[in-house]
């Protein structure tokens, strides 16, 4: 198959689209993010990369919190918008209709239409260049039981989850297998 040579950029697919909330609970943000992952296991850490130009990374660094909610393709209007605003000018949870809520373990609000809510301190901010990198130590996640499957564990289909990629949105499609499946046993 021949290959097309491209310049270097952002091709890595496909990414999750979340919700990152951040502020104080009185007055919450939402700002939607693509390039945010899971960076470590122990000590669970979050990555989320965002341009310093934005409202939220002031609103970050001031608080040394955020929230990651990962949002389901019911609420896909709400994500898009949350992405095409800034909340200098806009109360994105009024505008959107999502619902804020407080936290288990920071002091800024998670949205309840999101099925899984990563709450996260801030351990260090890393300047990139066009974006800064913020690492979050997950301190505590909540799971709406209706995304979880028989055996306790996130079932994305029932989660609705949403991928991102090629500037589109994308739903997650069915189960292949479980990770291992082609270990020897």
């Amino acid at each position: 198959m021949p290959k097309v040579s491209k310049k270097p950029g952002s091709y890595l697919y496909p990414l999750p689209p979340c919700l990152l909330s951040c502020g104080p609970l009185e007055k919450p943000n939402i700002i939607t993010l693509a390039w945010v992952g899971h960076l470590c296991s122990e000590p669970p850490i979050v990555g989320a990369s965002i341009r310093p130009s934005r409202h939220s990374p002031g609103l970050v660094k001031a608080s040394g919190e955020f929230v990651v909610n990962v949002p389901t393709a019911g609420i896909l209007r709400a994500v898009d918008a949350c992405g095409t605003v800034s909340g200098r000018d806009v109360d994105k949870f009024k505008t959107t209709g999502l619902t804020p809520a407080p936290a288990q373990a920071v002091r800024t609000a998670l949205i309840l239409e999101c099925p899984v809510n990563i709450e996260c301190r801030v351990t260090q901010v890393v300047p990139l260049g066009t974006h800064d990198l913020f690492l979050g130590k997950v301190v505590a996640v909540q799971v709406d039981e209706t995304a979880l499957d028989e055996r306790g564990e996130l079932d994305l289909t029932r989660a609705q989850a949403l991928a991102y990629g090629g500037h589109a949105y994308w739903t997650v499609g069915p189960l292949l297998d479980r990770q291992g499946f082609t270990a020897p046993r």
